[in-house]
């Protein structure tokens, strides 16, 4: 692709709103009334305008980064509002923004593919419809379990019924794809408990499915009961048993994972948007705490306390809370690392060619190991993690030396 053509990007819309703030959640959320989303919708607006316009003047970014405020010059294919809860803003807010993107930003033709998070407890058939007429194509159910207990536990607001009635709702709207949240390995789940809530997903039909492993973050509520020891984890073994099963049981039922969380029906089900996150593609975040990429080296993220965020757009200044430029090393690292959690896998040549990193002479023996002890593949050039090794593959990546680019 010549340097004209730049590859098209993603754009991330970070909505920090939820009615309450889950015990397992360590995103940028917080909860808030009529008179907050009016501030942030605002806030929200006037962002945009700042990076559709840009600065005349703007620190270039080290080592062939974007300059710090030139304004984003990227064409967008994929649009994903996310959160917090987008579903939580009326359908005329989230019209506002769309006009306002397509408006300060290049959209790639046909129409960028567009994203949106919901809960359960917000679908109906009304506002499903009204999602569906703003040309939203997935719709992402933040279902988590179909277990009373479960949810209970996880802090969830809605009820099993709700839970299906709502995938029943969404796919009879006439979504392109309707994706499912879960979430899996919690104290004292058994196979058997979470094979039901797998069993439950896949009778419905969904087009995709995401299944995470619960993870205690320091910052939450579950982090602070484990810290009091009010909160045991599952045991690893038992996590790994869970993981295998997902995994077998999805790819069985005609849902193959492609990501080491993420499983669709057919290949045009992926997601196109977090694709772009793993194969280094560049990206724009909107919003409190959201991430960016320029496709090269440089990135950024915004402030994530709300108030803060909103503070500085409104002073009329881009609310940037950091910046990096990354070296060749570091970017053929996340290479590795993100590559190993696909099925796809590492492209070992392409990473060479793009960093300048020869991750297979470099770690030739590491390798050897990994294929003789069945943890991966290698064809055609084509690092890959096998189930077994899926289940350890940070762990793997680590082992991993990535010495200076050539």
């Amino acid at each position: 692709m010549s340097p004209s053509s730049p590859p098209a990007a993603g754009l991330y819309v970070h909505v920090p709103f939820c009615s309450a703030v889950c015990p397992y959640c360590d995103f940028a959320v917080t909860t808030g009334g009529d008179a907050s989303r009016r501030k942030y919708l605002r806030a929200l607006l006037a962002e945009i305008g700042l990076w559709s316009g840009g600065v005349e003047e703007g620190r270039e970014g080290e080592g062939g980064g974007e300059p710090v405020g030139a304004a984003w010059r990227h064409a967008f294919d994929t649009v994903y509002l996310g959160g917090g809860t987008p579903s939580w803003l009326p359908a005329d807010d989230l019209a506002a923004v769309l006009d306002a993107l397509a408006e300060g930003f290049s959209v790639r033709s046909p129409p960028a593919r567009l994203f949106l998070e919901a809960n359960p407890e917000d679908v109906t058939a009304q506002s499903a419809t009204a999602w569906r007429n703003l040309g939203v194509a997935t719709l992402s159910l933040g279902v988590q379990s179909f277990d009373a207990e479960a949810l209970r536990f996880l802090g969830r607001r809605h009820a099993p019924e709700q839970a299906r009635g709502s995938v029943e709702t969404a796919l009879q709207a006439g979504f392109d794809a309707v994706s499912l949240d879960l979430i899996y390995g919690l104290p004292g789940q058994t196979a058997a408990d979470w094979r039901r809530d797998l069993e439950t997903a896949v009778a419905l039909r969904p087009q995709h499915l995401s299944c995470y492993q619960l993870t205690v973050e320091r910052n939450t509520v579950f982090g602070a009961r484990r810290r009091r020891g009010e909160l045991d984890e599952l045991p690893e073994p038992r996590q790994a048993e869970l993981f295998r099963l997902t995994h077998r049981f999805l790819a069985d039922a005609g849902y193959p994972a492609y990501e080491v969380s993420s499983f669709a029906r057919s290949p045009q089900h992926r997601s196109r948007h977090n694709r772009k996150y793993w194969q280094h593609a560049p990206y724009l975040g909107l919003g409190p705490s959201a991430h960016s990429f320029d496709g090269r080296r440089h990135r950024w993220w915004n402030r994530r306390q709300l108030s803060f965020w909103r503070a500085a757009v409104e002073r009329g200044e881009r609310p940037l809370e950091g910046d990096e430029v990354l070296s060749d090393a570091q970017l053929a690292t996340e290479a590795l690392m993100l590559g190993l959690r696909t099925a796809e896998g590492v492209d070992l040549e392409a990473v060479r060619r793009r960093h300048g990193v020869d991750l297979l002479a470099a770690n030739a023996g590491l390798v050897d190991r990994l294929l003789a002890d069945g943890l991966a593949t290698l064809t055609a050039g084509r690092l890959a993690l096998t189930l077994d090794g899926l289940v350890v593959a940070d762990g793997l990546a680590a082992r991993f030396a990535v010495g200076e680019a050539e």
